[in-house]
């Protein structure tokens, strides 16, 4: 079965994302359901989305969960077979979703598909076999991970509603998932007659930057252990991280002593993820953004 536009949802998350969001929706346009999983308990933002936008429903989750629980939530709540993925610092080009759905007659089967990223030096996908080579621009081509701004889901491919490992918070939930799906002989293609515009890092409001930081450099490391233990074991996990981890030590001493309290942070907190990661501890750090 193809996709259209009678058989798909569209999923986003935010969190402080007000200034980025008005974008990405009318990108989309007002003939598909649209399910936003608000990462918070801001009635405020999920009025207006609904008031502004018919085809919005806007869920409030309550908490902030991060990316791949609240994914989880939207695509649960999404009644049709297909679920487009997307972030809110994204937008689509006039022809993007159509020329998904033409992708979709062309493949016999898939269980993710995506638009590929317009900035070519920033590309969204990753091909672990080299040799495999792109020769015709307007067909789709498989390959092994898709970046987590755009991700289109067959969810009859995924098996008793199993999709995002919901021990990540961020980083790396969408190379577990599109892990999960070759294991298990699905396939992942990039639609390269399809567009999508990714304005990177830009899904939570700036004036949170130093915080975002914080945040990121904690869960990359922590992330980047746990997706390593979970799917090659414990030791290539430490061989993973521990390069950063002593690096990130080193730096801090030396923060330390030169009187830069936030870059000893960031490489404090770089450290901790891995060290919390090792230790087994879930990924429990979270950005204050508090308004």
């Amino acid at each position: 079965m193809s996709i259209s536009r009678q058989n798909l949802s569209i999923v986003i998350v935010t969190l402080k994302s007000e200034k980025v969001i008005n974008q990405c929706i009318e990108s989309i346009g007002n003939e598909l359901p649209i399910i936003v999983v608000e990462n918070s308990t801001d009635s405020v933002f999920k009025n207006y989305l609904e008031k502004t936008f018919k085809n919005v429903k806007c869920v409030l989750s309550g908490d902030n969960l991060g990316m791949g629980s609240a994914n989880n939530i939207g695509i649960k709540l999404a009644t049709t077979d297909y679920v487009y993925i997307l972030n809110p610092d994204t937008t689509l080009e006039p022809n993007t979703l159509d020329e998904l759905f033409l992708a979709s007659k062309k493949l016999n089967d898939f269980s993710i598909i995506s638009p590929i990223c317009s900035d070519r030096n920033f590309p969204n996908y990753k091909i672990l076999n080299k040799k495999e080579i792109l020769t015709d621009d307007n067909m789709p081509f498989a390959v092994n991970y898709v970046d987590g701004f755009s991700m289109l889901l067959n969810k009859n491919k995924f098996k008793n509603d199993s999709y995002f490992d919901e021990n990540f918070f961020m980083y790396l939930e969408n190379n577990d998932l599109c892990k999960k799906v070759t294991d298990e002989g699905g396939s992942i293609f990039i639609v390269p007659s399809s567009k999508i515009n990714h304005f990177g890092g830009k899904t939570v409001d700036q004036k949170f930057y130093k915080e975002l930081e914080l945040s990121r450099n904690w869960h990359w490391t922590w992330s980047k252990f746990y997706f390593n233990k979970k799917n090659f074991g414990f030791l290539k996990a430490v061989m993973a991280c521990i390069d950063t981890y002593f690096s990130s030590i080193l730096k801090f001493v030396f923060y330390f002593i030169i009187g830069n309290s936030y870059k000893k942070k960031i490489n404090f907190n770089r450290a901790s993820g891995f060290y919390n990661a090792l230790l087994g501890k879930p990924s429990w750090y979270r950005p204050n953004i508090k308004d």
